[in-house]
């Protein structure tokens, strides 16, 4: 992997919720410039961009995760570039299994920016913390999520994102999901 030439640089970027942009998501974008620029700068020009906008990263069953998986098994690309662990997935134990077993197995590199984690070095011991960390604050903000519909259904609230046919969003309480005839 010395050889600057060889390495083929899979570029993984993901957003779990849309930016209700039209077209790609800000954060999406930013990643990819982020990376690209990265690589670059690195001297790796051999890279191809995979994305999810609108996953969640507590599971791995994503287009352009699954994708990338299988062009890292396939030889198509040796190196994979993310911005954070986080942005690769948020299941502990599927993170470690696929940095710590798969790539290695298959003479894959894997680099998370932020986070300072190359597998190619050997101090990587935080990673597993953040891995647990990840995971965490998806479950917690799942159970956020879910308490604030509770509450807005036990107070009568709707929680639907569009009006029921017929009717129209009252303006002046549509914060409250308040609708009107």
């Amino acid at each position: 992997m010395t050889n600057q030439d060889a390495i083929k640089v899979g570029i993984y970027v993901r957003l779990s919720k849309d930016d209700e942009r039209i077209g790609e998501s800000v954060s999406i974008e930013n990643q990819k410039l982020m990376l690209t620029h990265y690589a670059e700068q690195q001297g790796w020009f051999d890279y191809s961009i995979y994305c999810d906008d609108g996953y969640s990263g507590t599971s791995f069953q994503r287009p352009g995760v699954e994708r990338l998986i299988e062009d890292a098994k396939d030889g198509k690309i040796n190196l994979i570039l993310v911005k954070d662990l986080s942005r690769f997935g948020r299941n502990y134990i599927q993170v470690g299994q696929f940095t710590d077993y798969v790539f290695p197995m298959i003479g894959c590199r894997f680099i998370a920016v932020n986070d300072g984690v190359d597998t190619l070095h050997n101090d990587n011991d935080m990673m597993p913390f953040r891995n647990l960390f990840n995971e965490f604050q998806s479950k917690d903000t799942s159970k956020k999520i879910k308490a604030v519909r509770t509450a807005c259904a036990r107070s009568r609230k709707y929680i639907v994102t569009y009006p029921p046919y017929g009717c129209l969003k009252n303006p002046e309480r549509c914060m409250l999901g308040i609708w009107y005839k």
